[in-house]
């Protein structure tokens, strides 16, 4: 989420700040209002939202829910991303489905939003969930408008009605009708309607776009906004509601590097909520908008709930049953770990994902620098192996790493610290699935930490002397080494015998010991 990057790291620097305070005085709560207020504008938020919602933080930051809290300052992160949240929509809002099909969807915009690749993400999301989309061409104005959705729509999966070559011939409003009927006899429960989009907010666009919301009578009007367009993102929403309406919006090119802020302001400002986001190139980087995941991921608190969905849509089940039964029998193989690799792939980009983790903002170096190529190089240095190389790791000698390492692109060192990596993975996943402690490379074995395992053997206490005074205790750890101390000796302030400690007199050996031990 490149676009709040610049976001994050200024309110992460501000709470940081706040966190070596143990109470919070009205200056301290000023300098920090202070400084989000700064980095909102620079994030090009609108001046009226950056107000209202400075307001609400300085007001609740100043009550006693802070100043009665243990960790003000955590409360603090708290009552801004709870009020980030209402800026953002509050609640996540889900399409409305027509009561009876199709559903009808309506996409507009300016053109250079993303409405046409977004109508491709949009059907390829609504068929992954059971359903029928179709996509209209209706931008006739646009040069190869219909070509791309065309294109897109093979792309996705979903079947395309373009009855019309576009470049400025035919009538958007009738390819719009008939589409929806053509829908309706065809049996798809749902209708994307992508419609021609200008340079800028002027009478034409907004004339037909009102032309076809009439004709069609869609269910839902999406209003399609480039993140990186800066304060025109407002005046252009205000412009479309006033002119069409709309229910709900999307962003696109949440990827980019621009400052993106003025995205945080439409749902405040237009009072329609964020349904989805666009958050790369990809057909399938696209997502539902959960305005409580957004801020968190704003304020590097991480989201771990779309974190886990992606990983429950790409990983099977009963694959990762039959994974760890293996890693529990020791026969965990090099084609299970490609196979492992390419679901990790199927998730989506790595960068991305750990991104999603709590704190990724303190790794930013890190991960900028993280290469995706090295997935694809350690799949091509697998599948160059033999099937019984794969089973069997330990037929790898040299000449077959040479071979591979040449089949594969890649050095004998490279094939090497695959090798490697696999079998301590290998070897520590075996010793978790069987309840022990793994031992991580470079740690050594995890202390404390029980996986449920049998307990192991109490290594018996070390005798000796437990006297304060080094020359003394040097003295008894000898005489006991020696065998002219027992071992029970030690147990009394002035390392008489059990005897003594319970009162009763140290024996003959005792005393001759102790005057040994003394040098008399």
């Amino acid at each position: 989420m490149a676009t709040f990057g610049n976001l994050s790291d200024r309110l992460a620097e501000t709470f940081k700040n706040l966190r070596t305070k143990g109470k919070l005085s009205a200056a301290d709560v000023d300098g920090t209002v202070r400084e989000i207020r700064r980095a909102l504008l620079d994030a090009d938020v609108a001046l009226e939202v950056v107000k209202d919602f400075t307001g609400k933080i300085r007001e609740r930051a100043l009550g006693d829910e802070v100043n009665q809290a243990l960790n003000p300052a955590q409360q603090v992160v708290q009552i801004v991303n709870e009020e980030l949240v209402q800026i953002l929509g509050g609640q996540q809002r889900r399409l409305e489905f027509a009561k009876k099909p199709p559903t009808i969807i309506m996409l507009a915009g300016l053109q250079g939003a993303g409405k046409t690749t977004l109508a491709g993400k949009l059907a390829k999301w609504l068929a992954k969930d059971g359903h029928t989309p179709i996509l209209v061409a209706a931008d006739l104005q646009r040069p190869n408008a219909v070509t791309q959705l065309q294109v897109v729509g093979a792309q996705a999966g979903v079947p395309v009605y373009a009855p019309e070559p576009g470049n400025g011939v035919g009538n958007p409003v009738a390819v719009a009708r008939d589409g929806v009927k053509f829908a309706e006899q065809k049996l798809h429960d749902v209708v994307i309607v992508d419609t021609a989009g200008r340079l800028g907010v002027d009478a034409e666009l907004m004339k037909q776009a009102a032309d076809i919301r009439r004709a069609i009578d869609p269910d839902e009007v999406l209003f399609v906004i480039d993140a990186m367009i800066g304060q025109d993102a407002v005046a252009t929403a205000k412009a479309f509601q006033d002119g069409v309406d709309f229910t709900g919006v999307v962003l696109s090119k949440l990827d980019g590097d621009a400052r993106g802020g003025a995205a945080l302001s439409v749902a405040s400002m237009t009072g329609r909520p964020i349904m989805f986001a666009s958050t790369g190139e990809g057909l399938d980087d696209f997502e539902p908008f959960h305005p409580d995941r957004m801020a968190s991921r704003i304020l590097d608190l991480g989201d771990i709930l779309t974190l886990i969905e992606q990983a429950q849509g790409a990983f099977d089940e009963e694959e990762a049953r039959k994974v760890a039964e293996k890693f529990a029998t020791d026969s965990f193989t090099l084609d299970d770990f490609l196979g492992q690799m390419q679901q990790l792939r199927n998730m989506g980009s790595i960068k991305k994902m750990m991104g999603m983790l709590p704190g990724a903002g303190a790794m930013k170096a890190q991960l900028d620098n993280f290469d995706e190529r090295e997935i694809v190089r350690t799949e091509a240095i697998i599948q160059s192996m033999t099937k019984a190389e794969r089973t069997t790791p330990k037929l790898l000698n040299g000449s077959r790493r040479l071979r591979i390492a040449r089949g594969s692109g890649s050095t004998v060192t490279e094939v090497n610290q695959l090798v490697q990596r696999f079998e301590q993975a290998a070897k520590m996943m075996k010793t978790v699935a069987k309840g022990g402690m793994p031992n991580i490379p470079g740690m050594g074995p995890i202390q404390g930490a029980g996986f449920g395992g049998g307990r192991g053997k109490q290594q018996p206490k070390k005798k000796g002397s437990k006297s304060g005074n080094p020359a003394k205790r040097a003295a008894e750890n000898a005489a006991l080494a020696s065998g002219t101390l027992p071992a029970s000796a030690g147990g009394t302030g002035f390392g008489l015998g059990a005897k003594a400690a319970k009162g009763g007199a140290p024996t003959e050996e005792e005393l001759a010991a102790l005057q040994k031990m003394l040098g008399r």
